[in-house]
């Protein structure tokens, strides 16, 4: 097996981390290649990443198109989706070789060539004012707004954005999409879930509109956005099988009742 090894060079000990996971590679006589978030390559089947969730998302959209495995070791402040630690690094490695992971494959979405793990979020141009959304779904108008913008999730990034925006967990092995609006100025508009087949397009009246891909600024403005599902999956790879629920209760808290 060979490994790519990516790592995030804004975090602070990012060379400790590296230096380690690197040397046990090299004393178990791996095939390795490390690379810069920002200047990854395709050489092995199965991909390390050292950083938070963004680091990991960025690299689980390089390598979806290659089917490579994403498993993520955790530098960052949440790590909900990179779940590994560092102290762990052998026994990690060890897991990986003896195929002893678990992937999950999971829904993407597309906008003009940008592929989104976590959501699209579309505002105006002018972010210091709220803008109209006229949300078509399937050629079907749905609903109109005036609102700070609109957050267009998957499953994966229902605990995102969308959850601090007021929008629903949704379990990430369910193909569907989520739409939720930022402060809308009504008391009706709810967050709303369609099959991952729709095809979403988002019109504005009067400002041209600006689209947030996981994060990263598309530098963009447009008077339309159309969104839909990607034609493949990111593949991330998790240690143990079926923790969603409690990662959800050891790392956002749910389901935990207020202490006395």
């Amino acid at each position: 097996m060979k490994f790519n090894i990516v790592f995030n060079k804004y975090i602070s000990n990012y060379k400790d981390v590296l230096f380690k996971l690197e040397s046990i590679l090299l004393d178990k006589k791996i095939e390795f290649k490390s690379y810069d978030i920002d200047s990854m390559e395709n050489f092995g089947d199965f991909t390390i990443t050292l950083g938070g969730d963004g680091t990991l998302l960025k690299a689980a959209k390089f390598y979806a198109k290659s089917g490579i495995p994403v498993l993520g070791i955790n530098q960052g402040r949440l790590g909900f989706l990179a779940q590994a630690d560092i102290e762990n690094a052998e026994t990690i490695i060890e897991t990986i070789l003896n195929n002893e992971y678990y992937v999950e494959e999971r829904l993407m979405l597309i906008s003009n060539n940008n592929i989104a793990l976590n959501d699209f979020v579309i505002k105006g141009c002018d972010p210091t004012r709220t803008s109209k959304f006229f949300l078509e779904i399937d050629g079907e108008i749905a609903c109109n707004y005036i609102a700070d913008g609109l957050i267009i999730s998957t499953p994966t990034g229902s605990t995102a954005y969308g959850l601090s925006a007021g929008g629903p967990v949704i379990h990430p092995s369910l193909d569907t999409i989520s739409i939720v609006p930022i402060c809308p100025h009504t008391l009706n508009a709810r967050p709303l879930v369609v099959p991952s087949s729709e095809k979403i397009i988002i019109k504005t009246g009067d400002k041209p509109l600006a689209i947030v891909n996981d994060g990263y600024n598309t530098n963009e403005c447009v008077d339309k956005i159309k969104i839909e599902t990607a034609p493949y999956k990111a593949k991330l790879a998790f240690l143990n099988k079926g923790q969603f629920y409690n990662v959800l209760k050891t790392k956002l808290h749910w389901g935990v009742p207020p202490q006395a």
